[in-house]
This record gives C-alpha cells, sequence and structure tokens, in this order.
C-alpha cells in the first residue's frame, strides 16, 4: 500500500519564519524555474531573499504558512486585499496541492475582506497552475531585478466565479 502523505495545514507568519522562508523561496526560484528562466536571470531574482525587504514584506502583507508536521514547507502573501503578492512552495512537495490550498485561502481571505477580484504577477512557471484556476491573463511585463529583466504576466479573476 501506499503510504499516506500527512495532512498540511495553514498557519500565520511570525518574524523568526524569514530564514526558512528565505531558504524555500531560494530553492523554489532554483529547482522551479530553470525552464522558463536563465540561471541570471534566477540568480537576480534569489538575491531578493537576502535583502532585509525580503521580511518586511512577508510581514507588511498577510503571509499564510504552510505546514507538513508542523515545519514550513510554503508561503503565500496578500497584498492590500486583492493582490497575491508571492507564492512559493519548496521544490520537495511541488504538485502535492500545497500552493492550491494557499490560493484557496488567500481567495477566501480576500473575499471576506470584500474584494471582488484578486489579481497576481504571475511568473511564467506559475502562469499555467494560475490559468487552471480561472485567472485570466491582462498583461505581460517586463521587470529589472539586479540589472536583469524577467517577464511575468498580470492575471485577474473574478472572485465567486467558478474557474
Amino acid at each position: 500500500m501506499g503510504q499516506t502523505l500527512p495532512k498540511p495545514g495553514l498557519r500565520p507568519f511570525l518574524p523568526d519564519d524569514v530564514p526558512v522562508l528565505a531558504a524555500i523561496f531560494t530553492a523554489s526560484i532554483e529547482q522551479l524555474t530553470g525552464d522558463d528562466y536563465s540561471e541570471a536571470q534566477q540568480q537576480a531574482w534569489m538575491e531578493a531573499a537576502e535583502d532585509e525587504e525580503f521580511g518586511k514584506r512577508l510581514a507588511s502583507d498577510l503571509t499564510l504558512i504552510a505546514t507538513l508536521e508542523g515545519s514550513p514547507v510554503g508561503f503565500a502573501s496578500l497584498r492590500g486585499t486583492d493582490h497575491i503578492r508571492m507564492l512559493y512552495v519548496h521544490p520537495a512537495v511541488s504538485g502535492q496541492g500545497i500552493a492550491t490550498m494557499l490560493v484557496d485561502a488567500l481567495e477566501k481571505l480576500a473575499g471576506g475582506r470584500g474584494a471582488k477580484s484578486l489579481s497576481v504577477d504571475a511568473s511564467d512557471t506559475a502562469e499555467g497552475f494560475f490559468a487552471k484556476r480561472g485567472y485570466t491573463a491582462q498583461q505581460r511585463n517586463s521587470v529589472t531585478i539586479n540589472d536583469e529583466w524577467l517577464a511575468n504576466t498580470t492575471m485577474k479573476k473574478t472572485l465567486g466565479a467558478v474557474p
């Protein structure tokens, strides 16, 4: 018989989480985005975790932590009432429903805060995930991070709509 995976949990962000979330952020970019971004782009993107602003962004947003057996394995943050700023899952648990659980929770929280829609600037790697959830592309963007250009797509979903 196959082994049953432990049920993931959700909890709020705590300031002591910054180092482990930075490690998840870095591992996710390094191991999951190689088909869509060059090594130089990945390196520039990962350097954001070394900046003290990384922890400040997590603390200023509504950030949720996904856990397995009490250990963080992913996180997502909601800026304001209607924008997903970050969604990162450790590569070891990628494809196991962690990102879905996090985005489900953010969509419920955003709706509870009165948001009619939710937007995200999705990386090329995450665009398909959000499209399957009913988010539609609004515009392509180019952002500069540490002298490297990275593309992403602003996507939007009307809350309460069935994907």
